[in-house]
């Protein structure tokens, strides 16, 4: 499995694989019960995990880079119900994250993923060409902007919509 394929869907949990896609949805395969169901975009939004951003201190940086520092480090994951706990973590692991404009939510979402990850064996690194590889579903089918360019295109988009390219906030 790709991690080019992998997308989040607006109200559904967890992660997802992007099997085919259409201009009024998508169908898509949960990488946690394995199960395979249409997602309309009337309803949802998909959101590639390439080209999610996290919020620093620097530069934005691309979620393949915090999954990178969490795969490399030493600390244990922790429970995902303390939110105490996922900030001293993260303090740990990636400390120039953005603790001002990344939510606890955000970094609770970001332990769950993780965990998806590497229960599914997913290889976490970027695509060699994203623009190629990558769709967003904005109610049709278009192209994602390359998540390496880390555009700024939710700039003026509340903090906690999901749009494709989104920063986590």
């Amino acid at each position: 499995m790709d991690y080019n394929k992998l997308v989040s869907v607006t109200g559904l949990s967890g992660l997802f694989e992007l099997l085919s896609s259409k201009a009024d949805g998508g169908v898509v395969r949960s990488l946690e019960d394995k199960s395979t169901k249409f997602v309309s975009t009337r309803i949802h939004n998909f959101s590639h995990l390439e080209s999610i951003e996290v919020f620093t201190t620097k530069d934005n940086v691309n979620l393949v880079d915090v999954f990178t520092a969490m795969k490399d480090s030493t600390e244990t994951l922790p429970s995902d119900k303390d939110a105490a706990a996922i900030k001293k973590y993260f303090e740990k692991v990636y400390p120039d994250m953005d603790f001002e404009r990344v939510y606890a939510s955000d970094m609770k979402k970001m332990i769950k993923w993780y965990e998806v990850l590497v229960a599914n064996n997913v290889e976490i690194k970027l695509s060699e060409n994203p623009d190629q590889d990558a769709t967003a579903h904005d109610g049709a089918t278009a192209k994602a902007k390359p998540s390496a360019a880390k555009t700024s295109a939710v700039k003026d988009a509340p903090a906690r919509k999901i749009n494709t390219p989104r920063k986590m906030a």
